[in-house]
């Protein structure tokens, strides 16, 4: 199972104490994957996902908070499609819908894919409550192994706009962008993404997620110390090959004999230690020279065999 998945079953099998804060998860999975129907002039709503966890928990959700389980059918569409369940009782179609916010008696009925009534989640249990159905519905993640990376897909902008408040109240920051027809809200940063998971009480993948986290940071941060190290050991190895060249062709074409006193020497103790890095290189002059002394006379000597060259 991916980490995306084992994410949604431990949200799948969380179940809030409270009747309100179970009303505000309905609503959310019921603003993704609800829908009115008709058949021979009888209305009906119906749930259809993807994932069946989705399914069975609106599906335990309506059982706890409308005791209605009884009169639900449950079927799977096909061998590779979804899962679904409809209720055609009006009277029953009615009451869910009307306590989930989307539809209130000599109003216009706006759908299933609006914002959610404010008034669903003004507690914060309930804000939770609401997230974590989004995520059930509509969410996904990569592996926290690869990168970091949460999003959630709207089919409506004001969904998308009305989610990301909601995070930014719980100072997570996340942002918006068109993909093709649907709007996605996104997370990025690692920490963040953290915050989401604690919030959503999905504290199992948030361990693991963490844990995660420091692996990678780690093997990202030793990666990075061995290409700093290999690039400065390749820039080393270059020059001190480079400097070599230019004094082997100092004591072919000019003469070390023709060279100061100072700048004999370096010549002299670079053919004879050609890997040694500056600092070290110093040592072996008398007096001995720090390193911008020695990187000076080797300067020196390049530019001089670059003079004879041209």
């Amino acid at each position: 199972m991916s980490f995306s998945g084992s994410v949604k079953e431990e949200l799948y099998k969380h179940i809030s104490s409270a009747r309100h804060c179970q009303i505000a998860e309905l609503a959310a999975i019921l603003a993704f994957c609800g829908s009115i129907g008709c058949r021979e002039d009888v209305n009906f709503l119906q749930i259809e996902a993807e994932n069946a966890l989705v399914v069975r928990k609106c599906f335990t959700l309506l059982e706890k908070t409308f005791n209605i389980g009884s009169n639900i059918s449950v079927r799977k569409e096909g061998k590779n499609g979804g899962y679904g369940f409809h209720i055609a009782q009006e009277a029953v179609m009615e009451r869910i819908l009307t306590e989930t916010g989307f539809w209130q008696k000599d109003q216009f009925f706006a759908g299933l894919r609006e914002p959610v009534s404010q008034k669903l989640i003004e507690e914060v249990c309930c804000r939770r409550a609401f997230l974590r159905g989004v995520y059930l519905a509509a969410g996904s993640m990569s592996d926290p192994e690869k990168s970091n990376h949460l999003e959630m897909v709207c089919s409506q902008e004001m969904q998308a706009v009305q989610i990301q408040k909601l995070l930014q109240e719980f100072e997570i920051e996340a942002h918006i962008v068109l993909r093709k027809r649907y709007f996605v809200v996104y997370i990025k940063e690692g920490s963040a993404i953290s915050d989401f998971l604690n919030v959503t009480e999905a504290h199992l993948a948030l361990m693991e997620f963490e844990n995660c986290r420091i692996v990678r940071d780690m093997r990202n941060s030793i990666n990075r110390r061995v290409n700093c190290e290999t690039a400065n050991i390749t820039k080393t190895v270059s020059a001190a090959a480079r400097q070599t060249e230019d004094i082997l062709f100092l004591r072919d074409k000019y003469g070390f004999e023709n060279l100061p006193e100072n700048l004999r020497e370096m010549a002299e103790v670079r053919l004879e230690y050609p890997d040694v890095p500056l600092r070290e290189l110093g040592a072996y002059l008398d007096p001995p020279v720090g390193k911008s002394g020695v990187n000076h006379r080797l300067r020196k000597l390049c530019e001089l065999a670059d003079r004879i060259r041209s």
